[in-house]
C-alpha cells in the first residue's frame, strides 16, 4: 500500500490548516485547524469532518495558533480519541487558546439563539464548549525538538524549530509503505529568521516531499534587524505623541503581543520614544505572557527577552471587564494594545469605535490581515 495525502484546509485558503496522512495501518492528521476569516471560510467550521474521526491514529500537532489547532476539541467530540503530539511550550498555549475559543462560540450562540427565538428560527449549538477543549489536553502528549517519536508501528515523527511563535514546529514524519520509506516535512509555519526572540527556523535535508506554508509567498520579504525593526516602532511611537492622544495596537494575542510589549518596553527604557503606560487589554494575551515569562528562553541567545515584562512599572493589566471600561477614561498620552489581531472580535472593536475618529489618536496595525476581516478593511 502506498501512502496517500489529502489536505482538509489550508489548500486555497490560508486558514484552517489540516493534512491526512495515511499508509499501512495507520493514519495521522498533521493539523487540525479553525477556518477564520469571512462568514463563508467560518461557515466549514460547522460542517462534519471529511473523514472519519474514530479512525484518525494520531494528530501531529506543529503549533498553537488556532487556525492549526482550533478544532481539535471538535475533533474529539466527533470521536478521536488518540494523542496528540506536540512540543511544551504548544501544549500549554493550546490549553489557553483552544479554551478561550470555546468560551467564545459558547457566547456567538448566545447572542444568535436569542436572536434566533425572536425571528422564530432553530436554536444552535457551539462547535465546542470551553469544557470541550479543556478536556481535549488530556489527549495531549509532549515531545522534544530533535527527539524521533514512534507513532505508530512503521511511523516516527521528529519535531524542529520553526522560529515562528513560542513552541512551534516543523514535522518531519518517516513513514513505511509497500513502496519503502518516505520522508516527508510539513512545515506549519516557518518564521522570517533572524529575531532576537526566537531561533532561526531549522530542518532535515534530503527529505522525499516537502509541504510548504506559502502565507506571504505573494512578495518579496525585506529582511530586517532587530535594531531596525525597534528603530521603526520608535518612530511610529514619537508620531503618535506628537497626535496628542493614545496608540492603539490592535495584536494578536500570542505572541505578536508579547513581541510588541517587549520592544515597546525596550525602546522606551533606552530614551528612543517618550515613555507611556502600555495597558495589555486582553485576559488572553495576560495568561499567554506568563507561559513566555515561562517558556520563551531563546536556545539561540540563551536568554528570555519576556521575563522583565512582569515587573515592569508602567505595563498595567486589564482583567476584569470593568478594568478595560475605565480605559475610556484616560486623556493623553497611553498605550493600548488589545485582541484581536485581525480587529474581528474581542476588546478591540470598542477600542476603534471610541478613538477611531478622534484627530488626536492613533491606531497601528502590526500584523497579517486575511480578506474578509475589520483589519483588512482598515488597511
Amino acid at each position: 500500500m502506498a501512502l496517500d495525502l489529502l489536505f482538509h484546509g489550508a489548500a486555497g485558503c490560508v486558514t484552517g490548516s489540516c493534512a491526512e496522512l495515511g499508509g499501512p495501518g495507520f493514519r495521522v492528521l498533521v493539523d487540525c485547524g479553525m477556518f477564520q476569516g469571512s462568514k463563508t471560510l467560518k461557515a466549514l467550521n460547522y460542517q462534519p469532518f471529511p473523514f472519519d474521526p474514530g479512525k484518525i491514529d494520531a494528530v501531529l500537532l506543529t503549533h498553537a495558533h488556532i487556525d492549526h489547532s482550533g478544532l481539535l476539541p471538535k475533533l474529539m467530540k466527533a470521536g478521536f480519541s488518540g494523542p496528540i503530539y506536540a512540543t511544551a511550550g504548544t501544549r500549554d498555549l493550546c490549553r489557553i487558546m483552544l479554551a478561550d475559543a470555546g468560551g467564545i462560540q459558547e457566547s456567538e450562540v448566545r447572542h444568535l439563539n436569542r436572536r434566533n427565538q425572536r425571528r422564530g428560527r432553530e436554536m444552535v449549538e457551539p462547535i465546542y464548549t470551553e469544557a470541550d477543549a479543556r478536556r481535549v489536553m488530556d489527549q495531549f502528549v509532549k515531545v522534544k525538538l530533535g527527539e524521533p517519536i514512534q507513532v505508530l508501528p512503521g511511523l516516527e515523527a521528529v519535531w524542529w524549530e520553526a522560529g515562528h511563535i513560542l513552541g512551534g514546529a516543523s514535522v518531519e514524519v518517516r513513514a513505511e509503505s509497500g513502496e519503502g520509506p518516505t520522508r516527508l516535512l510539513f512545515s506549519g509555519d516557518l518564521g522570517p529568521g533572524g529575531r532576537d526572540y526566537m531561533p532561526d527556523p531549522e530542518g532535515p535535508s534530503g527529505v522525499d516531499h516537502l509541504i510548504l506554508e506559502s502565507t506571504y509567498g505573494d512578495r518579496a520579504r525585506e529582511r530586517v534587524t532587530p535594531e531596525a525593526r525597534r528603530a521603526l516602532l520608535a518612530r511610529e511611537l514619537i508620531a503618535a505623541h506628537a497626535a496628542g492622544g493614545p496608540l492603539l495596537i490592535p495584536a494578536f494575542a500570542v505572541e505578536r503581543s508579547q513581541e510588541l510589549l517587549a520592544d515597546i518596553m525596550t525602546i522606551m527604557d533606552d530614551g528612543q520614544a517618550p515613555e507611556a503606560d502600555i495597558f495589555l487589554d486582553s485576559p488572553m494575551a495576560t495568561e499567554v505572557t506568563e507561559v513566555f515569562r515561562e517558556r520563551g528562553w531563546n536556545r539561540a541567545t540563551g536568554v528570555n527577552p519576556f521575563t522583565s515584562l512582569h515587573g515592569a512599572g508602567r505595563l498595567k493589566f486589564t482583567p476584569d471587564p470593568s478594568d478595560s471600561d475605565r480605559l475610556e477614561q484616560l486623556r493623553g498620552w497611553h498605550v493600548i494594545m488589545a485582541a484581536s489581531g485581525m480587529c474581528d472580535a474581542g476588546r478591540v472593536r470598542r477600542h476603534l469605535k471610541r478613538l477611531l475618529w478622534n484627530r488626536e489618536a492613533t491606531v497601528l496595525i502590526t500584523g497579517y490581515q486575511a480578506v474578509g476581516t475589520l483589519g483588512r478593511l482598515l488597511v
